[in-house]
């Protein structure tokens, strides 16, 4: 990979790092430490996460207009800000309104990181989103594995550790982001073909896909709202609990390996990597209902991870190869948009299932919904081919 991409790589694995120091204890603190029942803990990440889809439309936006690094430092600087509210006040209802800035704050940051390394490195498709995933779930196994260990002593040294953190990728970002020149986007795309397609093919093709997206991020989110409370409440600790996401990283990094011959048989099928992404995390969520010790979840989250090495790598890939030149960071910020738009209802609905009718009741609902996003992946690229273009790699 080229240098430029290492550095991408290197700010978002801190990013990470210091972001999942928060998000997976966010139930547990909302729930057991202030005291606030899971469809009120559901509605506070929702106004996370409903903030985080305007950042992410935002990000978009301006890495289009005014370049990534811009973007990033002025999405790191509002996540600095908003870490200091928490570390002086995170009782209630401060707690929500710094939640909800760093929501926004994070959610600019995710598409100009996507679209950096997608503009940068355009001759490495996937391999170039996979890179950064990869980066994000090596900080999601290191991130929950320190706050278990922090959190033991005591939970308010979360957000000074957070804030750390932040603070370090400020200066990543600061002196290594700012000479990155992108280049012109060189790879094929739906627009720069020399056929004769509607402009809106692309567009309508991505928020098909994106529509099977939010449903996996609302189910995924399950993990760490309401599974992370059920969780506690079978006697299995908040340290074992934080374990389970350092499974979930570092499976990611050394598991890669292992998917590399199906994704090289798979390469110009993404449609066909994601399918079998789709069904593999679904299982995961079959053993959860029937889970009721620690081994168990282990073997949920061991095939849930298999599940979305397949799938969350390919969408971003999708809206690349989709986006016309100069609308990279446009089409990465709806995609991101829309997983939040999944992270900020999931809390919510799995809450008020989970309150209203139990937690077999919620999983068994949830399970049925990832029907979707089967649908959806195998009918994105109709509108394509009605416009006249055959996507080779889907």
């Amino acid at each position: 990979m080229p240098k430029k991409v290492w550095l991408l790589i290197i700010g978002m694995l801190i990013n990470v790092v210091g972001n999942s120091f928060l998000w997976p204890l966010n139930t547990i603190y909302l729930h057991d430490y202030l005291g606030k029942s899971l469809s009120v803990a559901g509605l506070v990440l929702m106004a996370n996460a409903g903030a985080g889809v305007v950042g992410n439309l935002l990000g978009g936006f301006l890495f289009d207009r005014i370049g990534g690094y811009k973007s990033i430092m002025g999405g790191i600087v509002l996540s600095i800000l908003g870490l200091i509210g928490l570390v002086f006040w995170h009782g209630w209802p401060h707690y929500v309104w710094f939640l909800t800035l760093i929501g926004f704050s994070g959610g600019v940051i995710f598409p100009s990181m996507y679209a950096m390394v997608g503009t940068l490195w355009p001759e490495g498709g996937r391999r170039a989103f996979n890179a950064i995933y990869i980066a994000q779930n090596l900080g999601v196994a290191i991130g929950p594995a320190l706050a278990g260990l922090i959190a033991s002593v005591s939970i308010d040294y979360i957000f000074p550790a957070n804030l750390i953190f932040y603070i370090l990728f400020f200066f990543v970002a600061l002196f290594g982001y700012r000479k990155l020149e992108i280049s012109p986007i060189s790879h094929t795309n739906v627009l720069t073909e020399q056929k004769k397609i509607r402009q809106k093919a692309p567009f309508y093709a991505l928020l098909i896909i994106s529509a099977g997206y939010v449903v996996m991020w609302l189910v995924y989110t399950q993990w760490t709202s309401t599974i992370s409370t059920h969780i506690l409440t079978l006697g299995i600790s908040l340290k074992q609990y934080s374990l389970l996401w350092t499974i979930n990283g570092l499976l990611i990094v050394i598991g890669q390996p292992l998917i590399k011959p199906i994704i090289k048989r798979l390469e110009k099928r993404i449609k066909a990597q994601m399918l079998l992404g789709i069904i593999i995390f679904s299982l995961s969520y079959i053993v959860v209902g029937f889970a009721e010790s620690f081994t168990m979840f282990i073997v949920a989250m061991v095939i849930l991870t298999f599940g979305e090495m397949f799938v969350w790598p390919a969408v971003p890939t999708i809206a690349s190869q989709l986006a016309p030149k100069g609308r990279d960071g446009f089409y990465q910020g709806i995609v991101n948009s829309f997983a939040t738009v999944g992270k900020m209802f999931g809390p919510f609905v799995g809450g008020v299932l989970a309150d209203q009718y139990g937690m077999q009741v919620m999983i068994f609902v949830l399970t049925v919904f990832m029907i979707i996003p089967v649908f959806t992946t195998y009918l994105f690229d109709r509108p394509l081919k009605k416009a006249g273009y055959e996507p080779e790699n889907h």
